[in-house]
């Protein structure tokens, strides 16, 4: 990534952009698909339909929003304010679409309404996540936990929602809580497919006789920075080299024949890496 354009992705109209459009499809997932169904999504936001369901009042947005807000107030006091600000922004984002749209998708069967609105939801959650805040909820939550006591995110998104839907068999149709299930694993799984999405690279070991003159060719043919390992042959003993890089997805090929022409007899393991942070490659990002 150059300069410009690592300059341009921290910039607050970029940032904004990708918590609106992330907000955008959050809400259309959960107001025209989950909502009319009955669902429930997982994190904040389920806690928000479940109050609506049974109350009547308001309407999913404004629960949202008011649940939220004690969570920002204590995350502005625990997290950084530029993550705060941008994670309000996202707040107020999803409740003012929640509000605006009044879309109902004709969709009649549970299971493919759970999908569709797995799809839309999780493909909102990964946009907004790709900026510097999130839509709030559950992600201050995670980050405050995570800061504190080194809890993983995962863990507490997980410990979050099997409480929150062990006590919704309880409450509500367990069908329906069934479906919200779909719906929950669908997003989480888009989620992560949109986050990785253009920062997943391979992650290449080569282990060849001529590892010196391919780690060579791999800097002035590809462009690509590499690192030699040492390693020793499990059956044989003899020390050898083993070349270390990583490539994006369009450079594998050209990779493997730049590989195969010097050594035939190379052994070439690729790996998918979820993301790849440092020089030439993804900055990390810093709430």
């Amino acid at each position: 990534m150059n300069t410009n354009l690592r300059r341009y992705a921290y910039s607050i109209p970029w940032n904004l952009f990708l918590l609106t459009a992330g907000s955008f499809f959050f809400a259309l997932g959960v107001k025209s698909l989950a909502v009319p169904q009955g669902f429930l999504t997982g994190g904040v936001s389920g806690i928000a339909l479940l109050i609506f369901y049974f109350t009547k009042t308001l309407s999913p947005g404004l629960w949202l929003l008011v649940l939220n807000i004690p969570i920002a107030v204590f995350g502005w006091i625990m997290v950084s304010r530029r993550f705060l600000l941008y994670t309000v922004y996202g707040m107020l984002a999803i409740t003012a679409w929640m509000e605006l749209l009044t879309i109902t998708f004709p969709v009649h069967d549970r299971l493919l309404a759970a999908i569709a609105a797995g799809i839309l939801a999780g493909t909102g959650v990964g946009i907004s996540l790709r900026s510097l805040g999130s839509s709030g909820g559950l992600d201050i939550i995670g980050i405050i936990l995570h800061q504190r006591f080194g809890f993983r995110i995962g863990q507490i998104s997980f410990l979050f929602n099997a409480t929150l839907f062990t006590a919704s068999f309880a409450l509500m149709d367990p069908d329906l809580v069934l479906y919200s299930l779909v719906l929950v694993f669908v997003t989480g799984q888009v989620t992560d497919y949109v986050l990785s999405m253009f920062n997943q690279r391979k992650l290449v070991f080569i282990v060849s006789e001529h590892a010196g003159a391919i780690a060579s060719a791999i800097m002035k043919e590809a462009q690509r920075g590499v690192t030699l390992l040492e390693g020793r042959g499990g059956y044989t003993g003899l020390p050898k080299q083993v070349v270390m890089t990583v490539v994006n997805n369009v450079q594998q090929k050209k990779l493997e024949e730049l590989i195969f022409t010097l050594d035939p007899e190379a052994f070439v393991i690729f790996e998918n890496t979820f993301n790849v942070i440092g020089k030439g490659f993804s900055r990390r990002k810093v709430y």
